[in-house]
C-alpha cells in the first residue's frame, strides 16, 4: 500500500510539472507595434478563422510565437491572436517613426493637400524605404519638405507588400530616373497626426483659386504657395495676395522650385494680377516669411538658392504691390567690380 501511495504522489508531481511546463502564461519573445489604422487579431493561422480582437495604429503588442509570415501577439487588453507580419512595425522602426513625427511637428508647412489614392507612408524617401502605415484616400496632409529619389528598376523591387497604387505606379522613362517624394504630416480622421514620406504624384494639392489657372497659363507646376498679406477690393472685402513657387519639366529635379511669382489684387480691374516673376532660381524649401503686423503691411521672404553653384540666401521684399530682390552685400560688391 505504501508503494502505491508513493507511486501516486510521484505521478501527481510529474503531472503538475508537465502542466506548469506547457500551460503557464508564455512570456513575450519580442515587442512590436500595430502598423495600420486597425489591425485584427485572428484565432488561428488557418483560412477558416475568427477575429479575436482589434488594435489601433501604434499600440504595443507582445510577440508570443511565429509561424511563417504569421505572428502570435498579445494585446494590451490581454487578448491573444495571430497577425500577418506586414501589419506590424518592429520596435526599432517604431522609434524611427516617432522621431520623424517629433521632428515634423516643428517644421513649417510649405503647402497643403490630401491623398489622391490609398497611399503608403515611409520612414524615408523611396519606394524601398520601410513602410510606416497606409493612408486612405482624401486624408489631409501638411507638406513639409521635398526630396527626389531613384525610381526602382522594376516595381516588384519595392517592399511594401501592400495593395496600393504605389505598387502599380508606372516606372519613369529611361531618361527620368528620379521621382518626387514629400515629407508630410498626415491628419487621419479621429486619429492623432503622424508623419512620413509619400510619393509626390499621390498628393493632390489644395491650391486656392485662382492660382491653378494662373499657373497653368504660365506652364508652371505648382510646388508651394503662401499668403503674403491682404488688399481690399472695390466692395471693401479682403483679398489674399499670394507667393507661388513653381517648377517646369519632369519631377525628380535637384531644385525644389525654379520660379517665384507674386499675385496681387488689382482694384481697377477687380481681379488678380501677376505683380512679380523671377524665373532664374534653383530654390530649396523651406521659405522663411516675415510679415508685418498690419493686414496690408510689407512682407519679406527668403530661401536657399543653388542657382550659382554654391548655396546662398535669396531675399525679396514686398511693399504694397512692388516686389524687389534684396541684394546680398557680396553680390553688390561683385557687380561693382565688374563695372568698367
Amino acid at each position: 500500500m505504501r508503494k502505491v501511495m508513493v507511486g501516486f504522489a510521484l505521478f501527481v508531481i510529474v503531472a503538475v510539472a508537465a502542466y506548469l511546463r506547457f500551460h503557464h502564461k508564455k512570456g513575450p519573445v519580442d515587442v512590436v507595434y500595430a502598423g495600420n489604422r486597425q489591425v485584427t487579431l485572428w484565432s488561428t493561422t488557418a483560412q477558416v478563422r475568427e477575429p479575436v480582437a482589434s488594435v489601433n495604429f501604434g499600440e504595443r503588442l507582445d510577440v508570443l510565437d511565429g509561424f511563417e509570415e504569421e505572428v502570435k501577439v498579445r494585446a494590451p487588453s490581454g487578448a491573444t491572436g495571430w497577425v500577418n507580419e506586414h501589419d506590424l512595425l518592429s520596435a526599432e522602426l517604431w522609434e524611427q517613426a516617432r522621431g520623424l513625427e517629433t521632428k515634423a511637428a516643428t517644421m513649417p508647412v510649405e503647402a497643403r493637400g490630401h491623398t489622391k489614392v490609398l497611399s503608403n507612408l515611409h520612414v524615408d524617401a523611396g519606394r524601398d524605404a520601410p513602410r510606416i502605415r497606409q493612408l486612405s484616400r482624401d486624408v489631409p496632409l501638411d507638406l513639409l519638405a521635398r526630396q527626389s529619389a531613384d525610381v526602382p528598376a522594376a516595381n516588384h523591387a519595392n517592399t511594401d507588400h501592400a495593395n496600393t497604387d504605389e505598387d502599380n505606379s508606372p516606372s519613369q522613362p529611361a531618361q527620368a530616373k528620379k521621382e518626387d517624394w514629400w515629407l508630410v504630416r498626415a491628419h487621419p480622421p479621429a486619429e492623432a497626426p503622424f508623419s512620413g514620406w509619400i510619393l509626390g504624384r499621390f498628393i493632390e494639392l489644395d491650391v486656392p483659386a485662382p492660382l491653378p489657372d494662373y499657373a497653368s497659363s504660365a506652364g508652371t507646376r505648382i510646388v508651394a504657395w503662401f499668403d503674403l498679406n491682404h488688399a481690399k477690393d472695390s466692395s471693401g472685402n479682403l483679398k489674399t495676395q499670394y507667393l507661388l513657387l513653381g517648377a517646369k519639366g519632369s519631377e525628380g529635379q535637384a531644385c525644389d522650385f525654379s520660379s517665384v511669382r507674386i499675385y496681387t489684387w488689382g482694384v481697377q480691374r477687380n481681379r488678380y494680377e501677376t505683380a512679380f516673376v523671377d524665373s532664374g532660381v534653383c530654390g530649396k524649401l523651406p521659405v522663411e516669411l516675415t510679415r508685418s503686423t498690419t493686414s496690408a503691411g510689407d512682407v519679406t521672404f527668403s530661401f536657399e538658392d543653388l542657382g550659382s553653384g554654391a548655396p546662398h540666401n535669396r531675399t525679396y521684399r514686398m511693399h504694397q504691390t512692388i516686389v524687389r530682390r534684396v541684394k546680398e552685400p557680396g553680390e553688390a560688391k561683385q557687380r561693382k567690380r565688374a563695372s568698367p
